[in-house]
């Protein structure tokens, strides 16, 4: 988890993952960060100064008109939106379906380390020994998700805080490849940082560029981790600390989960918009925006200008969108926090194993369980010293407590006014 920060950190504004467990009072158009408002100054100053020279042109060349009917603009307009509703719905499609891997990931990581931590037995002769090698088991799946974000960011594995001390006892490709030429690939100019926050496709790196530099295989680190999983499942059923066959399906069929969240993701991230969708999409646009003034000069004159600057702005922005969401699991402002959930899993896992396998009869015969609390908040000890009998006639009464409630629904003796009634 990132420290908590009370000062503005511009790159983290303008460049962070948006923290959703933040909240904001401004109102939503008046909010910068997470907008896609700086990313329109430049497309939409040139359509504007466009504007302005055609439509100086039309008013003050030599005779000259450039207006135009507005049949061209309904056809193209068109076009237009069925381009623009296809690149927003197919982005928007994969960022849902980011989402949902990665609450598929959480889920797996609950379900197997619980049946680890619960049902896979601890030997009297080795306690200690399976405790910890249940730990390192469950701190596999955390170093999975970790893995897998960084994977899916082109991050080189060794080379980040959050992993490198994971990873250290394992046999992988990323221990054996040499971090030190890597650094810089994080660092950035002022000049770069204002492009990529304009948007300007020159300002862009390759983001395979810190992968592709690597001085050796770095392999798949997810996937290496899989095999570790599997091997200290193996362990597990040979050694007869997890004996039942359901469980021993709910561990491997884990994993196989695992191992679908990781291609899925992959794929998500490996199969953007066809290229030529996308190049005949931002053409359309933009040859739409250039001839937008030409039809609107005889109907707006001078206010041709901010009429064009205007629609470009709506138009762009949906455009814009589409390619801001289409890889959600960057490090943009609108991508999804992977480092929350991430942490997220952090947190549930270290809950899950901070007390040992529950005693279940320990639980259940407690003087503090109120079995049928609200309707009484008698103990299980005392309901056990009536016989059978009268606690089925007790449960028998209750739906009439639940459709009735009252002060004399229930006391200690009675249900609806009704004596409980010993009938063992």
């Amino acid at each position: 988890m990132r420290p908590h920060q009370t000062s503005i950190d511009v790159d983290d504004y303008f460049a962070r993952p948006y923290d959703i467990q933040k909240h904001s009072k401004w109102p939503l158009f008046l909010q910068l960060r997470g907008s896609i408002l700086p990313k329109l100054i430049v497309p939409v100053t040139f359509i504007a100064l466009w504007a302005t020279g055609i439509t100086w042109v039309h008013k003050e060349g030599p005779s000259i008109s450039l207006g135009t009917t507005n049949v061209l603009l309904t056809v193209i307009g068109f076009v237009v939106g069925l381009g623009l509703s296809f690149r927003s719905s197919t982005a928007y499609e994969r960022y849902a379906e980011g989402r949902r891997y990665w609450s598929q990931l959480t889920v797996t990581c609950h379900k197997l380390a619980r049946t680890i931590w619960i049902h896979g037995k601890e030997r009297s002769d080795s306690v200690r020994e399976d405790v910890l090698s249940k730990l390192t088991a469950i701190n596999l799946l955390v170093t999975f998700a970790v893995s897998l974000k960084h994977q899916l960011r082109f991050e080189p594995y060794g080379n980040n805080e959050d992993l490198k001390d994971l990873i250290e006892h394992l046999d992988t490709f990323a221990q054996q490849v040499p971090n030190d030429d890597l650094n810089h690939f994080k660092s950035k100019g002022i000049l770069k940082r204002i492009g990529e926050g304009l948007g300007l496709s020159f300002a862009y790196s390759n983001p395979r560029k810190a992968m592709k530099r690597a001085k050796g295989p770095l392999g798949s680190l997810p996937l290496e981790i899989l095999c570790y999983l599997s091997a200290y499942l193996d362990s597990l059923c040979e050694n007869g600390q997890l004996p039942i066959t359901m469980q021993q399906n709910i561990a491997y069929n884990s994993v196989a989960s695992l191992n679908d969240v990781l291609t899925g993701c992959e794929r998500v991230l490996s199969t953007p918009l066809p290229i030529a969708y996308a190049i005949a999409i931002h053409q359309i646009t933009w040859l739409y925006l250039m001839l937008l003034p030409f039809q609107l000069l005889d109907g707006l004159d001078w206010a041709t200008i901010p009429a064009t600057a205007a629609a470009s702005g709506i138009i762009l922005s949906i455009l814009y969108i589409g390619g801001e969401i289409e890889n959600p699991f960057g490090t943009d402002v609108n991508d999804l926090p992977l480092e929350a959930y991430c942490a997220q899993i952090v947190r549930d896992l270290e809950i899950m194993t901070s007390r040992p396998k529950p005693v279940w009869d320990e639980t259940s015969k407690s003087r503090r369980n109120k079995v049928l609390f609200p309707h009484s908040n008698l103990s299980y000890e005392d309901w056990a010293t009536l016989s059978e009998g009268a606690l089925r006639h007790t449960l028998r009464n209750r739906p009439f407590c639940t459709f009735c409630p009252g002060p004399t629904c229930m006391d200690s003796s009675t249900y609806q006014g009704n004596p409980i009634v010993d009938e063992g």
